[in-house]
């Protein structure tokens, strides 16, 4: 199990440099169900993993110009704040048992692995279905929806804090939309503000539980060749066409997860 895991790692990497983003959504499923990491240390290393990998990530896009700075800090910073205090407060307070139905207990990892299968099947949805417009050209003078920048760079940070995933399928959607980004400026933008909250949640944990450093950068290695895989890939095919396949199966993966918690134990 463990040599799928670290292919599966090197093919976390690739989406994220192939497509954009959905590589961090396979993170924890690896971690928990291939290397048998519970599932709350699992979105912890995600976080370290996805936010590395993204780091790396955006080094190509800084080069060919195509990250918007100013973007980056408008959305990210309520992104960052939520991440933080998720991790930190939210996450440790939740109760180990969390509610009951007669002799079926709702147990913490048990909830956190629902809410996380309903998240990939929500980013399912928005790689299989067809964008109708996608802005390709930059407006002369950008124009920032301040109050739904607001609102969604906080859902998406609670989401990160959460499950441990970056987000890309919520954040690239916004920056188009919101910012007015040109759809490649967005991906580069989107893997600096992933790279940026995903890292700083980490830290924030308040090293409750034990990381495992060797097993966390060896993954974080396999997940960065991945990404440089992915971006080289990028050159050569359309990885727009390649979103829907990549999202059908994660679709699969997260029906699966909803099983295997509920009816497969």
């Amino acid at each position: 199990m463990e040599y799928i895991g670290y292919f599966t790692s090197i093919l976390i990497g690739v989406a994220l440099g192939l497509i954009g983003g959905g590589g961090s959504i396979l993170t924890v499923p690896v971690l928990v169900y291939l290397f048998a990491i519970e599932p709350i240390l699992a979105t912890a290393y995600s976080l370290f993993i996805v936010g590395l990998t993204s780091a790396v990530g955006t080094v190509g896009y800084f080069k060919k110009g195509l990250v918007n700075i100013k973007t980056a800090i408008v959305f990210g910073i309520p992104s960052i704040i939520a991440v933080f205090t998720t991790r930190a407060l939210i996450v440790p307070a939740i109760p180990k048992e969390v509610f009951s139905i007669g002799e079926f207990i709702v147990t913490k990892n048990l909830l956190m692995m629902l809410l996380f299968a309903v998240i990939m099947i929500a980013a399912s949805h928005s790689m299989i279905k067809k964008d109708k417009k996608i802005i390709d050209e930059k407006s002369e003078e950008q124009k920032f929806n301040y109050p739904l920048i607001l609102i969604e760079g906080a859902i998406v940070g609670v989401i990160t804090g959460l499950v441990g995933a970056g987000g890309g399928f919520l954040i690239i959607p916004a920056l188009v939309i919101l910012s007015k980004l040109p759809m490649k400026e967005a991906v580069g933008t989107s893997l600096v503000i992933i790279a940026a909250k995903s890292l700083i949640g980490f830290f924030g944990e308040g090293g409750e539980n034990g990381i495992n450093w060797q097993f966390l950068l060896t993954i974080s290695a396999f997940a960065i060749v991945g990404i440089f895989i992915g971006t080289a890939l990028s050159k050569k095919i359309n990885g727009d066409k390649l979103k829907p396949a990549f999202g059908w199966f994660v679709l699969v993966m997260g029906i699966y997860i909803i099983a295997k918690e509920l009816f497969l134990k």
